[in-house]
């Protein structure tokens, strides 16, 4: 790691200097690079003489997107990611939203940014019914501005702050209200098909990513839109995931790692393996008795 002032990016400016926060540090970046590497999130070409990729790097003011944000500007410090970085926040008008934190820190940290004001807190708030969560509607419309300001500023890629216990709790959301299995995957192509969106932290745990952001003393600011309203499914989610792992530690990345290990022909699928074409052996065919090896 680098740790002389001189040397580090300013985002790390002030970092504890302890064994168990380098200790942190290193596994977060270690599993991000990890992840850019495990699903191809370097297009074929860059930094070989192409021209170099510009990602749009997503920033809510939370815990995961202040993560995202440091680990991939260490990485590029390293010279392990060769691609450009712009910071985006998007300010969706929520009342009491403290405008000038993200911009004063950007500025602070020296993090080329853009910062976008559309107020779509109005939009969700007369467009949902009483009662029910805004995240569906919040979340499209968010998405959608992004993906413009993406094409505007001539990025390649919008990158998100999900991380291993949002891809966990997507997966038991679609299992329990869905009716299928499917999660967040680390890497897809909007439907437009001219962006890519990328989550780096897929491999990280929600709890190293707040570990992270105190110890660093990064300004948060909560979500008061969504993280207001009581019964959400994925907060009843996360309370089943909170129980299962106090009960038996380290589940959540056992059930992780079950993500990457997918086994069509042991699942009830018939569009993902033909179950048709299933033979029996001819026991009386000598060929097809196994050889001892």
């Amino acid at each position: 790691m680098l740790d002389k002032t001189e040397e580090i990016h300013p985002l790390f400016n002030g970092a504890p200097t302890t064994t168990e926060f380098k200790k942190l540090r290193k596994r977060i970046v270690r599993y991000t690079r990890e992840a850019i590497e495990q699903y191809s999130m370097l297009d074929r070409g860059e930094g070989d003489g192409a021209a170099r990729a510009k990602w749009l790097v997503c920033l809510s003011g939370g815990k995961d997107s202040y993560t995202l944000l440091a680990v991939l500007h260490e990485l590029q410090w390293r010279g392990l990611l060769p691609v450009d970085l712009l910071a985006c926040n998007l300010d969706q008008g929520q009342p009491g939203f403290p405008a000038t934190v993200l911009p004063e820190f950007l500025e602070r940290m020296g993090v080329p940014h853009r910062v976008e004001y559309r107020d779509t807190y109005s939009v969700v708030v007369d467009k949902v019914p009483q009662g029910r969560t805004y995240c569906a509607l919040c979340s499209r419309l968010r998405r959608g501005n992004l993906y413009r300001i993406a094409r505007e500023e001539g990025c390649s890629a919008v990158v998100l702050g999900h991380h291993r216990d949002d891809i966990l709790e997507t997966f038991f959301m679609n299992l329990f209200h869905g009716g299928r299995l499917a999660t967040m995957p680390p890497k897809l192509v909007n439907e437009e098909g001219d962006l890519f969106v990328y989550r780096p932290l897929a491999h990280v745990a929600e709890a190293d990513c707040e570990k992270f952001a105190k110890a660093m003393n990064y300004p948060i600011i909560p979500c008061d839109l969504c993280g207001s309203q009581d019964g959400l499914q994925r907060q009843q989610v996360k309370a089943i995931l909170d129980g299962w792992e106090a009960n038996s530690p380290g589940r959540r990345q056992v059930m992780f790692r079950a993500l990457t290990n997918a086994r069509p022909s042991h699942l009830l699928d018939p569009k993902l393996f033909d179950f048709a074409e299933l033979e029996r052996r001819d026991p009386d065919n000598s060929s097809n008795v196994p050889q001892l090896r």
